[in-house]
């Protein structure tokens, strides 16, 4: 490549660092590929686990990249309804070659109004808070709408990475980045999907954290009605 492919990755607090550590680790293996950490400013931020990131650039300081993505996260609960966020990527998906998210990151996508019309996905227990942003729900590991992707929940962002990869570059670079990273998944249980997972499985892990999930529901209701009053 005559000039450096730039993809860019938005972190932001309680973002999942899987979603993006992923991809990150993907691109990164991508020749003629620079990939920036972009947040508001130059600062720790949290992750949802004990790893703590150091993004590389500021929203302000930020080059035109070909690929800006948004991972997922209970942060994205707050990344819906921050207009510097959402502002931003409105920006850059003007000349973005690929507008991308991880899991709930199309949450922020759609609040954006980047989704309108576009099939996209995102965690299975999110599947229904796409439609109010016009987006098309579609229930798949990776979902490719002209230059839109989006991924699944957390561990399908390396799945969505290698995808991507085949268009940016081709498929023998994708399937030689996933040989090196023996990206070749063997689970030990049959319980990645509500489609596999027992029932009783399902319903524990709906029970969990409540106050989050009406935060979610509060927030998206909050995010959709914005995007409507403004056309």
């Amino acid at each position: 490549m005559s000039n450096p492919l730039q993809i860019g990755i938005v972190v932001f607090p309680k973002v999942t660092q899987l979603d993006f550590t992923g991809p990150l680790q993907v691109f990164s293996s991508l020749p003629g590929a620079t990939v920036h950490l972009i947040w508001k400013r130059i600062e720790p931020v949290p992750s949802d686990t004990a790893l703590t990131v150091m993004p590389t650039v500021s929203f302000a300081d930020c080059p035109q990249c070909d690929v800006i993505c948004v991972p997922g996260g209970a942060g994205t609960d707050d990344m819906v309804i921050d207009e510097e966020m959402l502002d931003f990527l409105r920006a850059q998906a003007k000349a973005a070659r690929y507008v991308t998210s991880v899991c709930t990151g199309s949450l922020v996508l759609g609040a954006a109004g980047l989704l309108r019309g576009y099939k996209a996905t995102t965690h299975w227990a999110a599947m229904g808070y796409l439609e109010p942003y016009g987006a098309l729900p579609t229930r798949i590991r990776v979902c490719v709408d002209r230059n839109r992707v989006s991924g699944g929940g957390v561990t399908a962002g390396i799945d969505f990475a290698l995808t991507l990869v085949s268009h940016l570059s081709d498929r023998e670079t994708a399937e030689m980045i996933q040989l090196r990273l023996e990206y070749n998944p063997a689970p030990p249980f049959s319980a990645g999907s509500p489609d596999t997972a027992s029932q009783e499985v399902i319903a524990r892990l709906r029970q969990m954290n409540p106050a989050g999930q009406e935060r979610r529901r509060a927030n998206n209701q909050r995010a959709a009605a914005a995007l409507r009053a403004h056309g």
